[in-house]
């Protein structure tokens, strides 16, 4: 049975382009770049140029990228260390409510050290309210945190006036463009941005690897301490192999953008139509326009979307029910919440996300597929009223 893969927004294959760049640091060129014999140089330059691409494709100095384990860590660290930094001015943090659990999470936890959190509420799209935004800023607001595109419905954000309104108050303000990277150029002086997370895994480059900026003159304290790696602001034996892979993955997604974007939203487009068009009862989550060119999340009334994920991965088709790193749970999505949606309609929930190496003969084979399988579900569930099973099997035939 042929495998399709819609879940590029979990994770994406490493391009072979960017395998290539990388395998030399895993064989050869092996060094720990704090090491001061000819081994450790080698790899100390890889690192070097490395940043210095990523900091050219940020429009951001070499000295305000440091490398992460990934998105989780670099959220993790800009919300901790700007928080901690800046504890001195004020304790009020905000965040919005669609967030990646990255920053919901720790958010939370940092109630524990005396911070107050506002979650900034967005609309039924999933867009922040800015209006709600600038009335829920305090003299004592340090930090506000926006991520540039939503994971689970892939609407975008307004960065540029979210910045302005971050600006006016004196706050920090950070972005998590995890899932924006890869497709939307980013530049953090345009508009400008505090601090910045990036994830080698989610634009066709390696797991394990990830990027934080700050921009200089802004503090952060450290969460990882015990050694002097990253400037001495992170601890850890630096991978090299991965910083390669994120920094040429970075490289190609950008000069690739275009082309990939029109491509993947072709099929996007195509596989969104018809399943508004031939599927009774789904509705289309996130803006219907401002957002990501990959991502379409739905949601099935009268069904679970675990039961349909696990129908459509019987039928060799990969979706995700929320975010990768929330899927095993069987608690709705905070996200889809946030935007005023019941409970009952948010289970039904599934995203899908095409990428560079999927077809449009594939989106019309998993929306054949999703068809049969909401027919199948429906039938079984005692939540699809009865008079609305005879209107649909008799449309059905």
């Amino acid at each position: 049975m042929e495998k399709i893969y819609f879940d590029h927004a979990a994770t994406t294959p490493v391009d072979p382009r960017v395998m290539e760049k990388m395998l030399p640091y895993f064989t050869d060129n092996f060094g720990n770049p704090n090491s001061q014999h000819w081994f450790g140089r080698r790899s100390v330059t890889a690192v070097d140029e490395a940043r210095d691409t990523v900091a050219s494709v940020l429009g951001a100095k070499p000295s305000e990228i440091y490398f992460t384990s990934g998105g989780t860590e670099s959220d993790n660290w800009a919300l901790r260390g700007a928080a901690r930094a800046y504890a001195n001015k004020g304790k009020h943090l905000i965040v919005s409510a669609v967030e990646h659990p990255a920053m919901i999470a720790t958010a939370k936890e940092l109630t524990k050290e005396g911070f107050d959190v506002t979650f900034a509420d967005v609309d039924e799209f999933g867009t922040v309210d800015l209006e709600k935004l600038r009335r829920a800023i305090r003299p004592d607001t340090i930090f506000i945190g926006v991520m540039t595109a939503n994971n689970e419905i892939g609407t975008l954000q307004p960065i540029a006036e979210i910045s302005e309104i971050a600006q006016e108050c004196g706050a920090v303000f950070f972005t998590d463009a995890v899932q924006a990277a890869g497709t939307l150029k980013l530049d953090v002086n345009a508009p400008r941005v505090d601090m910045l997370s990036l994830s080698g895994h989610k634009f066709y480059g390696p797991k394990g690897v990830g990027v934080l900026y700050v921009r200089s003159g802004k503090r952060v304290g450290k969460i990882i301490t015990g050694g002097h790696q990253e400037r001495g602001m992170r601890g850890g034996t630096t991978n090299v192999p991965g910083v390669v892979g994120l920094a040429e993955a970075l490289r190609l997604s950008l000069a690739e953008a275009e082309q990939n974007n029109a491509y993947v939203s072709r099929i996007r487009d195509h596989f969104v139509a018809r399943v508004l068009r031939e599927i009774p009862y789904v509705k289309l989550n996130g803006h219907p326009k401002n957002r990501l060119p990959n991502n379409a999340n739905f949601s099935f009334r009268y069904i679970e979307g675990e039961s349909l994920l696990f129908s459509l991965d019987l039928a060799g088709i990969a979706v995700s029910s929320g975010s990768a790193c929330s899927s095993g749970s069987l608690e709705p999505s905070h996200v889809l919440l946030a935007t005023g949606m019941p409970e009952g309609l948010a289970h039904g929930s599934i995203r899908f996300s095409f990428g560079k190496e999927n077809t449009i003969e594939e989106a019309d084979f998993a929306v054949d597929v999703l068809k049969e399988t909401v027919l199948r579900l429906r039938a079984l569930s005692p939540l699809f009223p009865k008079d609305l099973k005879n209107e649909v099997y008799e449309k059905e035939g």
